[in-house]
């Protein structure tokens, strides 16, 4: 209201009701005016994805991400998310899990010879032995992390604008969407709608709220 007003701002925020401030949401909408809703923003914390969804959900730059570190959280028994496609059929499922435990092995494997052979180097530097192992098993899985597979779990908090909120839905909400990321938007959306409906009634992909920009 602030811009198309000369009243001062707590004069503003005063007089407006909950009513009148959805038909404001509305009529914004309306006319493509979407800066005032980059003043509201949404915190998620997702669990159980996998690092090819945060290759994905990173691109959305417009947002703030706080990522679980493989720097400092071994994953020796990492958890791993498996394609739907792929628990449909055993046989392709059981060589998926052969491949996630040959990872876990190669990553153990490295991490622990690492680790030993950091050690006396920093017992050489002065470091007490307990000193000494910690900092050789944070070297050590720096480098052994790169073994790691796309399908490793991770966990992060992500905060989000509404007018990024809105882009990434209309994108990331389509069925061409990956399945991952889809049905994390999708959740995304349906809480976003609880908190705040005004907001987000017409949010979702493109075809929902008019016609499909994803070509054929």
């Amino acid at each position: 209201r602030l811009c198309y007003s000369d009243t001062d701002v707590e004069a503003l925020r005063e007089s407006i009701s909950q009513e009148r401030a959805e038909q404001f949401v509305e009529m914004l909408a309306g006319f493509g005016h979407e800066s005032p809703v980059e003043h509201v923003t949404f915190t998620f914390g997702i669990e159980g994805v996998s690092r090819s969804f945060l290759a994905q959900v990173t691109r959305h730059r417009i947002a703030s991400f706080s990522v679980q570190s493989q720097r400092y959280v071994r994953q020796d028994h990492f958890v791993f998310v498996t394609p739907p496609a792929i628990v449909a059929e055993p046989e392709l499922l059981r060589e998926y899990e052969n491949a996630m435990q040959q990872s876990i092995d190669s990553y153990n494997r490295l991490a622990d010879a690492l680790a030993a052979k950091y050690v006396p180097e920093f017992l050489a530097q002065g470091c007490t032995e307990k000193a000494a192992r910690t900092k050789a098993e944070k070297k050590a899985i720096e480098d052994a992390r790169y073994v790691l597979p796309n399908a490793c779990e991770t966990k992060m908090i992500l905060t989000m604008n509404v007018r990024s909120l809105r882009n990434f839905f209309r994108l990331r909400c389509c069925n061409r969407a990956q399945w991952e990321i889809r049905e994390v938007a999708t959740e995304m959306l349906r809480l976003c709608c609880e908190v705040s409906p005004a907001l987000f009634r017409t949010a979702g992909p493109s075809c929902y709220c008019g016609g499909c920009t994803e070509g054929k």
